[in-house]
């Protein structure tokens, strides 16, 4: 398998998935300023220009992060990094891994964007902290998103989270959260991520 990644965007997650998982796969970083790898025209590989992709071993290609993570987790349920489908438990995975995707990650982005005026930052902003606030009340005395067994929905949450200090959303003060994502930042899968891509918690 090929991931095509680029360094501390949302692919982190699916390749902190990969590494946890223990599949092989080969990590291939695409710049998103030229969008190109290696020289090549990435649009040749996914028409939509982002990352991430999983390109299979039979040339299939599965896009969108959700999806991925899912997909490799299922390659390996020993793993227990997905509960098992038409479980009430897996569509509460997907239920948050839906909420990071819709209420975290869309709301960061504009945050991101040098053109976006800064009265519409300050309102991703406070969607942000309002939603951490209340997902700080959902996580109090669980180990992980999903309870005592970490899944792909941490993976997701600690890339996403982890761009706060970048765009000045300050989210110290969510003590839940913090221990969940120190938890998340010890894993080795985690600090092999991060080094491939170098980056550092």
């Amino acid at each position: 398998m090929k991931l095509y990644y680029s360094p501390g965007v949302c692919s982190l997650a699916s390749h902190i998935v990969l590494r946890e998982a223990g599949l092989p796969f080969t990590p291939v970083r695409v710049d998103l300023q030229t969008h190109t790898f290696d020289g090549v025209d990435y649009h040749s590989v996914n028409a939509r220009g982002y990352v991430p992709l999983l390109e299979l071993d039979d040339g299939q290609r599965l896009t969108e992060g959700p999806a991925i993570m899912q997909y490799v987790a299922d390659q390996v349920p020993e793993k227990k990094l997905v509960p098992a489908w038409g479980t009430m438990e897996r569509y509460r995975l997907v239920e948050w891994l839906a909420f990071i995707s819709s209420e975290l990650h869309k709301n960061f982005g504009p945050l991101f964007n040098p053109a976006m005026q800064e009265e519409v930052k300050e309102f991703h902003r406070g969607r942000v902290l309002d939603r951490i606030q209340w997902m700080e009340g959902q996580i109090a005395g669980k180990a992980y998103v999903m309870g005592d067994t970490y899944t792909v929905a941490d993976a997701y949450l600690f890339v996403v989270a982890g761009w706060g200090k970048h765009v000045s959303v300050d989210l110290a003060d969510f003590k839940n959260l913090q221990a969940l994502l120190g938890r998340v930042a010890a894993r080795a899968s985690v600090q092999e991520a991060l080094r491939i891509e170098g980056l550092r918690v």
